[in-house]
């Protein structure tokens, strides 16, 4: 077996074999098959996709990467959830202490940011002194003690995940759908959970820019997980807005924390609410309820807890960008379209984000929005906020925010797009 033969056969529109596959990974995994050629390999597979056998074999291959953990230890029923990646896509942050507190553990294994989408990890990393890497044990503690863990996957789970999903990053291959599923559910298998429920974001600041491709990988992942004995559901979201206000990884756990205290933008609260909903019933719990625990405090207490479980401190002042520079309205009249994408491009720009696998990110940078569709705006009026420590950055960050809102005459009739737009599963 070689890697140039593989490449070769999905160049070619070729299925490649079970065989090929098994090594492939394995190669990889070991350091034998370079980046540069894992990079033709998966530029390969998103221009000619791979088939339900193929996506099958390639995530059993990821998942025998290594380690499987197991929960049967614990005194709950587990529920885990993942997002394909927004914009301002904070919602793992409220919803998992949330889930807890309604009875349910939530081993939530996160990653960070894939091109112009935050990652979890990122931006619990602005909060001061918490850690995102824990041993196996130190998960199963938390989740014991506080209902909830955030954190990422252990060297010895799906490692060959970890060293594809840095790759995709930089060499324009994260939107592939076969790449995006296995990826998903090689990590969510392995991991052990009870049950698994997707959020698939749809729109221009998805991966998945239209309902038929999102639904193509939900059906994909939901197939995956029944498979392998996961309770598995998913949602459609909407995506061509950003979730929330902020883009950015302080900006986000801010955000979060106003949910969790019983307020935040009313998108996010929605989305959190539907997904604690669909995972505490996937987890045997379908009466409890999650809009009771926002409410009564209950859903801070575990945040806290869990926070602090990983050594930060959740009464810290969070990071703050040292340079701001205001985006005003041009006109008045009625915000029509906010553009996820290009907010999240933006984001990116001002440092939110990696352009290389060994960035730093800026805690504090990234885009703060004044307006949503739908809201009336006069000209002159903050319309965003953009945050970064290096001024610099903003005139590019600039460049991605030229078209990306529409303003209506005053007057015109707006009615926003649904949050879910469809379960599969």
């Amino acid at each position: 077996m070689d890697v140039i033969s593989v490449i070769r056969t999905k160049r070619d529109r070729g299925e490649l074999s079970p065989e090929q596959i098994d090594w492939v990974i394995d190669a990889y995994t070991r350091g034998d098959v370079a980046d540069e050629q894992m990079s033709a390999l998966a530029m390969a597979i998103l221009l000619n996709g791979m088939n339900r056998t193929e996506i099958a074999r390639w995530t059993a291959a990821m998942i025998a990467s290594g380690e499987r953990m197991d929960f049967s230890s614990l005194s709950r029923p587990t529920a885990d959830k993942h997002s394909t990646g927004g914009v301002g896509d904070k919602i793992t942050l409220p919803l998992a202490p949330l889930v807890a507190a309604c009875g349910a553990a939530v081993p939530q294994l996160s990653g960070r940011g894939l091109g112009h989408t935050g990652g979890t990890l990122d931006k619990l990393e602005s909060i001061p002194g918490w850690r995102a890497r824990i041993s196996n044990a130190e998960m199963l503690d938390v989740l014991e003690s506080t209902g909830a863990v955030i954190c990422a996957a252990g060297d010895g789970l799906a490692p060959a995940d970890k060293k594809l999903y840095a790759l995709r990053d930089v060499t324009g291959t994260v939107e592939a759908i076969p790449l995006i599923a296995s990826s998903i559910m090689s990590k969510k298998i392995a991991e052990g959970t009870g049950s698994l429920v997707l959020d698939v974001k749809v729109g221009s600041g998805a991966f998945m820019k239209t309902v038929e491709d999102a639904r193509e990988l939900a059906a994909t992942m939901v197939g995956l997980g029944t498979d392998h004995g996961v309770r598995t559901v998913a949602l459609l979201t909407d995506m061509a807005t950003p979730l929330g206000l902020t883009a950015g990884n302080a900006l986000e756990v801010r955000e979060s924390v106003e949910v969790l205290a019983g307020g935040g933008p009313a998108d996010v609260v929605e989305l959190t609410l539907a997904l604690a909903r669909e995972m505490l019933t996937a987890a045997g719990l379908p009466d409890a309820d999650p809009a009771k625990a926002l409410a009564d405090g209950s859903a801070m207490d575990v945040w806290r807890r869990m926070i602090a479980a990983q050594g930060g401190d959740p009464d810290a002042a969070l990071p703050v960008a040292r340079e701001r520079q205001v985006v005003t309205a041009p006109a008045s009249g009625v915000l029509t379209r906010l553009d996820a994408y290009d907010i999240g491009v933006a984001a990116w720009r001002l440092g939110a984000g990696r352009a290389r696998k060994e960035d730093v990110v800026q805690a504090g940078a990234g885009v703060e929005l004044h307006a949503k569709p739908g809201d009336v705006v006069t000209a002159g009026q903050p319309l965003l906020t953009l945050h970064t420590d290096t001024p610099e950055k903003f005139d590019y960050a600039l460049e991605s925010l030229t078209a990306s809102y529409d303003i209506a005459p005053a007057g015109t009739e707006f009615t926003p797009a649904p949050i879910v737009l469809d379960r599969v599963g």
